[in-house]
């Protein structure tokens, strides 16, 4: 079995099964800084939701306006806005919402925490789904700026949301508290605790990022379809490894 150290003591530790991630909830608002952030590796288990019933929402932090070197921002952002537009589409999901922060330079604050907590306002999720909020990818690669910006004020905004004493403007807009997130669920995270089985969704996980395929034949010579379907297949059997050996996506789950 695969060993993670355990930070207190130094010593390596067999890792532990991922336990099943809930399922008595109906509103899932997930919350992202760019276009494509949630199709590297949790839109499997979206699909999965949507075919249960669940309604999934998507807010985008920025429009990924920088993320293409040879597109300047005025021209990358309305067709990266197209390609999360028809992903989401792939997985069932048709509320797809940009707020406009710049790409690549996020500020983590009071702005940001006032924008998401209006979004859980709105939305009233029970699951509230970001990515990855640490420092790196695993304690390998280092983790931008944005994600860890977006997904530590998504983290604050589930609590800020239910506070009308947080933000008490957004009553004055008509955005009456809401208390009701239940679970921060973090995609991506180097510390997983629960998965979801992804079998029915891994078809769909593909298409769906292939649906950005501006941004991955700008990111890699790879065939699109060869790069997509290795990355994310990959990615769900290293997860399956701690679920029963199913293809499965992780997440490191907050109760609240």
């Amino acid at each position: 079995m695969d060993q993670e150290t355990d930070v207190t003591t130094g010593t390596a530790a067999p890792l532990q099964p991922l336990q099943p991630m809930p399922t008595d909830w109906k509103r899932c608002l997930a919350v992202v800084a760019h276009p494509d952030d949630l199709e590297y590796g949790c839109s499997a288990a979206i699909a999965a939701w949507v075919d249960r019933g669940a309604e999934v929402s998507y807010l985008l932090v920025t429009r990924g306006e920088a993320g293409i070197d040879g597109l300047s921002p005025a021209e990358c952002a309305p067709l990266r806005e197209q390609e999360q537009r028809a992903s989401a589409a792939v997985v069932g999901v048709s509320a797809v919402e940009f707020l406009d922060h710049r790409d690549g330079v996020i500020e983590y604050g009071l702005g940001l925490r006032r924008d998401l907590s209006a979004a859980i306002r709105r939305h009233r999720p029970e699951l509230l789904l970001t990515l990855n909020h640490h420092d790196t990818w695993g304690g390998v690669a280092w983790n931008s700026p944005d994600h860890k910006a977006v997904g530590r004020a998504a983290l604050d905004a589930a609590e800020d949301a239910g506070n009308r004493w947080i933000f008490p403007e957004l009553i004055e807009e008509g955005l009456q508290p809401w208390g009701g997130v239940r679970w921060v669920a973090v995609a991506g995270s180097p510390r997983p605790t629960h998965a979801v089985d992804a079998t029915s969704g891994v078809e769909r996980a593909v298409q769906s990022l292939l649906a950005h395929r501006t941004y991955i034949e700008a990111l890699t010579d790879q065939d699109p379809e060869t790069y997509a379907r290795d990355f994310l297949t990959g990615s769900m059997a290293e997860a399956g490894e701690r679920f029963g050996g199913k293809p499965a996506v992780s997440f490191e789950l907050f109760p609240r």
